[in-house]
């Protein structure tokens, strides 16, 4: 018999304050040990339904279509797009950020006619260019990013909606890093398709990726031409597993585990109540602020758009962006993360997401940077 090393033993606990994954809570890692039962077993039934229940509230949602995909966040990004469109429909794809232009991307591959209109990076999507677009060309869907994960940026996703009322067009919205940190109004704001991630604010380790669909959006999914390309994220199909108004019919295996997690980091938003939660990330983010800047160290992007969970970081001429991140991770055991595409060796990406917003976690990380930053 030959031993082989057990690489499991050798993990650190890293204190993750990149862009995601967060920290996970001590309750939710217990959850995900539970002894794992079939995925059509009455019991695992009921944490289903509940896991709706919770999914709705959070997200401010009568939708019925409400569930996780069995997916990190880009496999729900791809659920709502792979329904909706066909080929030949038309999207307007709001960008200032990597994740806009993976949109693009996803859509394209299905066959959409898609425009898209171009923000500065670290600013938020502007409004009023976008309502003078929409007064020159009508859209099947209208797509864009609540809490642009690449920059830092909190965009007007509220008042994007307003303009989008009385329309035919579809409204889809990437809430992966904003789900759980800050306010997400579905109904309220007309969204018809919706995705997010387990791994950011929910502070669940990666592989769910909760949607939720309008009955309008559902309705364009039931009268389709032609099937949904992808068998797997079909959520005519997938409905038939999740919706508990009907006989339960099997369409993939549920990674029944990862679900007894996301149903514990639920309960623990709800326990600890929403609104404390959205007061403690802004907490979190503002003592993280004064203490950068106490530093000499500044934000990216304009106060009235920062999100509170994604803290984008100037980095200051003549600093190694590299050689900190490594620094922190190899002596302080601590995690950042970089700029992206136009903002790469510009900004760092500091999360403050789920239970990593926590004060003790930033009192950390402020004494971490200011010895990298005199280590340089």
């Amino acid at each position: 018999m030959v031993k082989l090393k057990n690489l499991l033993e050798d993990i650190k606990e890293i204190l993750l304050m990149g862009p995601g994954p967060s920290c996970v809570s001590p309750e939710v890692y217990k959850a995900l040990s539970r002894k794992t039962l079939g995925h059509l077993d009455p019991y695992f039934i009921k944490i289903m339904d509940e896991i709706q229940v919770l999914l709705q509230k959070i997200m401010n949602t009568n939708n019925k279509l409400t569930l996780p995909i069995s997916g990190t966040g880009s496999a729900g990004m791809e659920t709502c797009f792979v329904n909706l469109v066909e080929p030949g429909d038309s999207l307007l794809v709001l960008i200032n950020g990597v994740f806009g232009v993976r949109m693009v991307d996803v859509a394209t591959r299905l066959g959409g006619q898609v425009d898209s209109m171009e923000f500065e990076w670290g600013t938020p999507i502007n409004v009023d260019k976008v309502k003078e677009k929409l007064e020159e060309k009508s859209y099947k869907i209208v797509a864009g990013v609540h809490a642009e994960t690449s920059t830092g940026v909190s965009n007007p996703i509220d008042k994007l909606s307003e303009i989008l009322k009385g329309t035919d067009s579809l409204f889809l919205v990437d809430t992966v890093t904003s789900l759980g940190g800050i306010e997400v109004k579905v109904d309220e704001w007309g969204i018809d398709a919706v995705y997010s991630g387990t791994q950011k604010c929910l502070s669940c380790p990666p592989g769910l990726s909760p949607v939720s669909f309008s009955d309008k959006a559902f309705s364009v999914i039931t009268n389709r031409k032609k099937k949904v390309p992808n068998w797997y994220l079909d959520m005519s199909l997938i409905a038939q597993y999740w919706q508990s108004d009907r006989k339960r019919v099997y369409h993939h295996t549920a990674p029944i585990n990862m679900l007894y997690g996301l149903y514990q980091a639920l309960r623990l938003i709800f326990e600890e109540g929403i609104e404390n939660v959205f007061k403690r990330h802004k907490e979190n983010h503002l003592k993280l602020k004064d203490g950068l800047e106490g530093l000499g160290l500044n934000m990216y992007v304009e106060e009235p758009y920062r999100l509170p969970m994604l803290n984008a970081v100037s980095i200051p001429e003549g600093v190694d962006d590299l050689k900190v991140r490594q620094t922190l991770l190899n002596k302080f055991s601590i995690e950042i993360g970089g700029g992206l595409g136009p903002l790469a060796g510009k900004i760092w990406r500091i999360g403050l997401m789920g239970y990593t917003a926590r004060s003790e976690n930033v009192d950390r990380f402020l004494e971490a940077i200011e010895s990298t930053i005199n280590l340089k």
